[in-house]
């Protein structure tokens, strides 16, 4: 098989299960809502920086379970959960496409702590945020993690990236469109 054809077959695979995969992974309102929850207590148990940003933030929009995969061209979807204070206040979709030096599926979860009013509202302003346009954002690493207190807190909006899984090169939000979905 020529490296073209292979090339074009991975392709193709690759766009098929980036395609079912929203339909195959979609959960129910409840099975959402305890992931959300189960993976918010699990990134609080694990992170004292996401637990500090926790206790401040105006709202926390966790998704429990994106999906990535790529080979040169890449995709990565998944559902999320909207909580204020503490309650439900919506549900969102994380859809994501890239183009470059990639290869694999991984499996992840992220959470962005809103910080304020503003930043919440942008959120449902559009028809869908785009990261990167709008409020600003901060992806905390290992190292910014340690280093952010709650006096250091000074972005509207913060996001981690935790329980990976998966081969695959790089995980980022960067690019991402997210959107408020009825459930």
């Amino acid at each position: 098989m020529t490296s073209t054809r292979l090339l074009r077959t991975v392709l193709v695979a690759l766009l098929i299960a980036c395609v079912s995969a929203p339909a195959a992974r979609a959960a129910s309102r409840q099975d959402l809502q305890r992931d959300a929850a189960k993976a918010l207590k699990k990134l609080y148990a694990e992170s004292d920086a996401a637990r500090a940003l926790g206790k401040k933030a105006r709202g926390v929009l966790v998704f429990p379970s994106m999906v990535k995969a790529g080979f040169l061209f890449g995709g990565q979807v998944g559902e999320g959960v909207l909580t204020k204070n503490g309650k439900v206040a919506g549900f969102y979709n994380s859809v994501a496409a890239s183009y470059g030096f990639q290869a694999g599926v991984q499996v992840f979860g992220y959470a962005l702590f809103f910080m304020n009013d503003d930043a919440l509202a942008y959120l449902d302003k559009s028809s869908g945020w785009e990261v990167g346009v709008g409020p600003s954002l901060v992806v905390v690493d290992e190292g910014f993690g340690k280093s952010l207190t709650s006096t250091t807190i000074s972005q509207d909006v913060y996001a981690f990236i935790f329980d990976q899984k998966g081969l695959m090169g790089g995980v980022g939000v960067q690019g991402s469109k997210i959107t408020k979905i009825s459930k």
